[in-house]
């Protein structure tokens, strides 16, 4: 079953989402996308835990 994840289910104000098969990768393309859009070189533990939390299953 396919994952999501979308910044603004963790009270960011940015339209991005995310879509793939496992979780290794849609971490991946979130990861990249914190690096781009929202300056975030490093993800403290805290945000990765909030983060990992906000993936849901795709119906």
């Amino acid at each position: 079953m396919a994952k999501t994840f979308k910044c603004s289910d963790i009270g960011l104000q940015c339209s991005f989402t995310a879509r793939a098969d496992n979780e290794d990768a849609l971490m991946a393309q979130v990861k990249t996308h914190a690096a781009q859009a929202h300056n975030m070189a490093a993800i403290d533990e805290a945000t990765m835990a909030k983060m990992r939390a906000a993936i849901k299953d795709e119906a």
